[in-house]
């Protein structure tokens, strides 16, 4: 085969390695002990210095004070570019409990101090911890009512494809694990949203890998539970699940976020806990707030209760 190339046209050399080169270029070898017999030594101390480091690989500075606002950002940009990657559009929130577990549990623990009581009988710390255990078995009741919700939620959409509508708790046990649940046992994906504590702690194993997430700032998950969030339900809890309550009711009650339907369930145990209708009689909340939640005793009356509201609201959660 003859070469038809005329012997004037220009060489156009093979592009070159993306990466290497034949030749280093004169950074990429150090200076010689051969000409200084303690520059290796110097320059490993150079690159082994902490300012060496390359700023987002550096954890020791993302750690302190003057970056917070870039773990700020880090702390809401993660999950939201993953939440994005799985077609994540409304949420359904629950909080709850984590020391109320499935009644089996429930039983074993009582089971176990009943016996210790019965060895020592004259415990008097044994016999409120027995107590305690034996009221949490009362309650143990609702991590079926919360699994059972979670399980309507995730039957809710066209099969696990359909994101419109997702299950979303705080990741733990409890009240959050029945619901994660109920969703996962309906084939739905199911998102949980931890946090880090000075202790440590497991994600409850009925989440999604890739929806289970680990935030530093409180401030930024919460802002995660309601920016999407198409209503939040909330079985008996403590401190948490308090704190995420009133939180979404006083953002609602000031119209910083849109209203959405907040549901209790389990209004003998909140009635107790809260007394609603004294803050209305005291003036210090108005009688309209009171309309700002209700209660529910089953997952069924809080599910349908959701989707009368949005139909009411003209917001129907599947269009």
């Amino acid at each position: 085969m003859t070469d038809s190339r005329d012997p004037d046209d220009p060489v156009i050399p093979a592009p070159p390695h993306p990466l290497h080169r034949r030749e280093k270029l004169p950074w990429q070898r150090p200076k010689p002990a051969v000409d200084d017999v303690d520059a290796p030594e110097r320059v490993r101390r150079l690159m082994e210095d902490p300012a060496y480091r390359q700023a987002d690989e550096d954890v020791d500075f993302l750690q302190q004070d003057e970056t917070r606002g870039i773990r700020l950002q880090l702390d809401y940009s993660k999950p939201q570019w993953l939440l994005r990657e799985h077609g994540i559009e409304h949420t359904i929130v629950v909080f709850g409990s984590t020391r109320i577990p499935e009644p089996a549990a429930a039983r074993r623990q009582v089971e176990v101090l009943e016996k210790a009581v019965a060895e020592q009988p004259d415990d008097a710390t044994l016999k409120n911890r027995l107590a305690v255990a034996r009221r949490i078995l009362d309650k143990s009741h609702y991590y079926r009512i919360a699994r059972d919700f979670g399980r309507l939620v995730g039957d809710s959409g066209n099969g696990p494809g359909d994101c419109r509508v997702v299950l979303m708790t705080g990741g733990g046990p409890g009240m959050m694990e029945a619901a994660n649940r109920g969703a996962w046992e309906a084939g739905a994906k199911t998102i949980g949203l931890n946090i880090t504590l000075p202790h440590e702690q497991f994600p409850n194993p009925y989440l999604t890998p890739g929806l289970c997430f680990r935030f530093h700032y409180f401030a930024l998950r919460k802002l995660h539970f309601l920016l999407r969030a198409k209503a939040l339900v909330a079985f008996p809890g403590g401190f948490g699940t308090l704190d995420e309550l009133f939180e979404t009711l006083t953002l609602i009650q000031t119209r910083k976020i849109a209203p959405l339907p907040v549901i209790l369930v389990g209004e003998p145990y909140w009635r107790r806990v809260i007394d609603f209708d004294f803050l209305v009689e005291e003036g210090t909340i108005d009688p309209e707030d009171r309309e700002l939640f209700w209660f529910a005793e089953s997952a069924i009356d809080a599910w349908e209760g959701i989707l009368q509201w949005h139909e009411a609201n003209g917001t129907p959660l599947f269009a």
